[in-house]
């Protein structure tokens, strides 16, 4: 399939109606810098190809930048490494996003299974999902209790609830947003796979960090008589 580029996916995502941070392109390191201070700091700069789907492989993300001066080096810093490690990847606009305030990592996701059709997941996001593996799943169409239900489920839940003092996470937002994968899933069935990692909750809602989206390949035409 087509690995949507990092500003594609996250289009979908502010079209769904998911809250993400303020993003823009820019083809080149002043720019980069308007675009920034457009936005406001700190922002992230991204990689933005169709041919990378996994930027920090490549060295293709810089974070917490505060100054029009960081933007770009880390512009010019960030695409020589990519270079360096991916010399066949198109290389064109990068993408600038403003830095989302810290929160829990969560991750919600679909894949669309040859049988079941589209499987929504979601599970604690960063790099424990692929530590624990503590995720759940549904097939959709989903309703709202279905929703809560995955999120009451995984065993890091109590982390969700309020772990040693910290407040709760705003479970209904969480819920929003699976919902909100799932219907996606069922209004673009060219979408084979949605990847939100991380979403960060918070104690009054949700901000989409980071989307892959790839679409299916066309069905190839039947050559049958």
């Amino acid at each position: 399939g087509r690995a949507l580029t990092p500003y594609e996916a996250l289009m979908r995502v502010a079209e769904a109606g998911l809250p993400c941070p303020r993003f823009g392109l820019a083809d080149s390191a002043e720019r980069a810098a308007e675009v920034a201070a457009e936005l406001g700091f700190p922002v992230a700069l991204k990689v933005n190809s169709p041919d990378i789907v996994h930027k920090s492989d490549v060295d293709g993300v810089r974070l917490n930048l505060d100054s029009p001066q960081a933007v770009e080096e880390a512009y010019a810093e960030m695409l020589a490494a990519v270079r360096r490690v991916r010399p066949d990847a198109r290389l064109g606009e990068v993408l600038v996003s403003q830095m989302a305030p810290p929160g829990l990592e969560v991750i919600v996701g679909m894949n669309r299974d040859p049988q079941f059709g589209p499987v929504v997941l979601f599970g604690l996001g960063g790099v424990l999902v692929e530590l624990y593996r503590d995720v759940s799943l549904r097939i959709v169409p989903l309703t709202r209790d279905d929703a809560l239900s995955m999120i009451r489920e995984i065993r890091g839940h109590e982390l969700l609830a309020g772990y040693r003092g910290q407040p709760p996470v705003d479970e209904g937002a969480l819920a929003d947003c699976i919902l909100a994968v799932a219907r996606m899933a069922e209004a673009h069935p060219e979408i084979a796979e949605i990847d939100l990692n991380p979403v960060f909750a918070y104690p009054d809602g949700v901000m989409v960090v980071d989307a892959r989206v790839i679409e299916a390949p066309p069905a190839r035409p039947s050559t049958a008589v």
